[in-house]
């Protein structure tokens, strides 16, 4: 097999098609609670620390704005999170889980679990893997 460059059309594959695989195991985990895996995201994010500022849910999930509100509207109408002005600066909204937000979080304690067990890995893979995922992020953010 001929050396590879670091970060070849086959790396760049490896990676893009990882992540599709990763989101169809996850696929029919969320169907049941009515989420995209997008959405589901955003919980997450919200239930590791309710009240965040929409900038903030962004920022942790390297999403836009464009790509967030749409993320946020859906899961309002769904019930599961409000916005609201802040009472301290009104150009800011502060996105927080409803009771049924909060519901949704033990019908999902489930899902890493399954996600874990697809992945064919060890807990100690999966930390290495996702400290040199996190690592090559931030390197290509930089760029």
């Amino acid at each position: 097999m001929p050396a590879l460059l670091p970060l070849d059309q086959h790396t760049c594959f490896a990676l893009y098609s990882a992540s599709l695989a990763m989101t169809k195991v996850y696929k029919p985990l969320l169907a049941e609670l009515q989420l995209t895996y997008p959405q589901y995201l955003v919980m997450l994010a919200l239930w590791e620390q309710d009240g965040l500022m929409v900038s903030s849910v962004g920022d942790k999930l390297f999403l836009d704005s464009g790509t967030l509100t749409p993320l946020l509207k859906k899961l309002e109408i769904a019930g599961y999170v409000q916005r609201t002005r802040s009472p301290l600066d009104e150009r800011c909204v502060i996105v927080s889980l409803t009771a049924q937000g909060r519901l949704l979080q033990k019908k999902s304690r489930a899902i890493p679990a399954c996600v874990v067990k697809a992945s064919g890995c060890t807990g100690p893979e999966l930390y290495e893997l996702n400290t040199r995922l996190q690592a090559l992020r931030g390197a290509l953010h930089q760029a």
